[in-house]
């Protein structure tokens, strides 16, 4: 999802040791490029979004968490995995006025 669309923001704060989540729609998505190729490395969050009514849902979308998140393996070996916490903070402005389009 986030390859696909370039105005979403992640948190990239520092992770800890909450792991990821994700919903039945994202099950087996790689967090960063979204393919269900090779899942090699288990995705960790910050504490601030593994907190409260936020711990165990998804890391993309944020519906309740089924399965653990992983990053695969083409984004392990580009380090992608350390950049960050990867949630999805902000959908951006696109998704936004998608949303205001359909419902006119």
């Amino acid at each position: 999802m986030a390859k696909h669309h370039p105005d979403l923001i992640f948190c990239l704060k520092q992770a800890r040791v909450a792991i990821g989540r994700l919903c039945e729609r994202c099950d087996g998505k790689c967090v960063i490029c979204d393919s269900y190729v090779c899942p090699c490395t288990l995705v960790r969050m910050c504490d601030e979004c593994n907190y409260g009514s936020y711990q165990g849902r998804c890391v993309i979308r944020g519906g309740p968490g089924v399965s653990d998140a992983y990053f695969c393996k083409e984004c392990t070996i580009q380090e992608k995995d350390r950049d960050g916490c990867p949630k999805i903070v902000s959908f951006g402005s696109s998704k936004t006025d998608l949303f205001y389009e359909r419902k006119k």
